[in-house]
Order: structure tokens, then sequence, then C-alpha cells
């Protein structure tokens, strides 16, 4: 993705460019900052386009390989957003509440979404027949705060390869974990946040909903790229083996 006036453009209509209070500013987002307006820090969006096409190309090859994505967003503007590119391009997604240890204790975190699975089959087969009228509310009101932590990861068997985050700031747990533990990142940084806890940081508007829908939506395409190209490759390998099999085979008959 060159920088081209059009992508300016396209950042520049989305809000991408506008970041927080220059009062809240971290001094680490500094290089990527173009000026202050009015005491409102305004993000360079060539830096923004440069980071941007690097976390793409990552994210492609990544995902080509088939690695598993975990999209992270933990602020109500981002809930659909999150959920949506996750659900498009195959990932898992976390949102509404980031429990700590969801990566660094995940033996742990595994017995809570095996709880959830099992409260859940409970209810569908017996909907609690066998309890009273409060054990079965309380039950149900578990589910409720294990789904809203755990449901877009029920199937996730092991760490994820790649960590997505919509918030620097807000879900830095979620990097500073995914850090310790040598799982690179990819993160929108707004001004007031720490782009040094973040494999590829993308300087952007982390509030705006339109930044958020155009920055989050350029890594679901990213991944889904890589996806697509990886699916391909495999088909081709696939068919170029059973075509040398398939050779071999008439040779040992000709022999």
């Amino acid at each position: 993705m060159a920088t081209t006036e059009k992508t300016l453009k396209e950042m520049l209509d989305n809000a991408v460019h506008f970041g927080h209070k220059s009062s809240k500013w971290n001094p680490r987002m500094k290089p990527f900052i173009y000026a202050n307006r009015g005491g409102v820090h305004i993000i360079d969006l060539s830096s923004t386009a440069e980071k941007l096409e690097e976390a793409m190309k990552f994210l492609t090859t990544m995902a080509s390989e088939g690695a598993t994505m975990l999209f992270v967003g933990t602020k109500p503007q981002s809930f659909e957003i999150i959920k949506k590119a996750a659900k498009e391009c195959g990932a898992f997604y976390i949102i509404k509440k980031w429990v700590p240890g969801c990566l660094t204790n995940f033996s742990t975190i595994k017995l809570r979404i095996k709880r959830l699975k099992d409260l859940k089959k409970e209810r569908e087969e017996t909907d609690f027949e066998k309890y009273t009228k409060k054990e079965k509310g309380q039950m149900i009101k578990e589910i409720n705060t294990l789904e809203d932590a755990f449901g877009g990861v029920e199937e996730l068997k092991g760490k994820p390869k790649v960590v997505i985050v919509a918030d620097a700031r807000r879900d830095v747990i979620a990097l500073t974990e995914a850090k310790k533990l040598g799982i690179p990142s990819v993160a929108i940084v707004d001004t007031n946040a720490d782009p040094g806890l973040v494999t590829y940081p993308v300087p952007g508007n982390d509030d705006a909903i339109k930044s958020l829908q155009y920055l989050i939506g350029k890594f679901e395409e990213a991944v889904v790229k890589g996806r697509k190209g990886g699916k391909a490759k495999a088909e081709k390998e696939e068919k170029e083996k059973a075509e040398m099999a398939e050779k071999a085979e008439k040779a040992e008959k000709a022999e």
C-alpha cells in the first residue's frame, strides 16, 4: 500500500489524524506527531501510511502460514468492529473485558473456558431443570460473565501467534503479556500510548468509529489476503504432489 494522495485522503476522511490533547501525550509518540493544533496533537499520516503498510505485510505473511490471530478491543466503540473483523478472517477475539493472564496464564484461562462450555451444554440439554430458580439465575449470570470474557476464544486451543489491538493504551495489559511471551503484536497507537510495547505500531486515532473501522478494516483485509494466498499455495502443492505420485505410478507400471 504505497503512500499516495488517495491513501492520505482516505485517512483524512476517516479522521485517522486526530490525536489526544497535547497535555496527555506520551513523549515516545513524538516521531509520529505532525503538529499541535489548538492543544490537540495531529498525527503525521505519512508515518501512519508507512507503519500500516509494514503491519499489513506482516499480517498477510503470518496469515498465509496459517498463524492463529487474536483481535482485542475492550472499548465500547470497537466491540462490533473487532468482532466482525475477527469473524471475517477466521480469527479469535476478546471484547468488553481483558482478563489478566489471558496469555501468560493460559492454562488457567482454559479452565474458565471449559467451565463456560460445560454450563452452556447443560443449559442446552436440561435448561438447568434440576436447580432452584435462584441457582438457575446464578448460573445464567455466570454464563453471561464468562461469555463477555471468553466468548470469542472458546475454540482457541493454545496461545495465538499474533495479537491485534484496537487501542494500545486501553489494552496495555494484553500488549504487555504478548511482549513478555514473545508474541508479535499489531496495534493502533494514539498519541497518549507507548509504541514501544507494540511490534508493529500504527499511529492513529483510536477513539473515532470511522478511524477504527478504517484501520481495523485494513488489518482484516491483510489477514484475508494472507489466508487466501495460503490456501491457494496449499492447493497448488497438493495438486503437484498428486501429479508426481501419478507419474511415479505410471513409470512403475511401465517397467
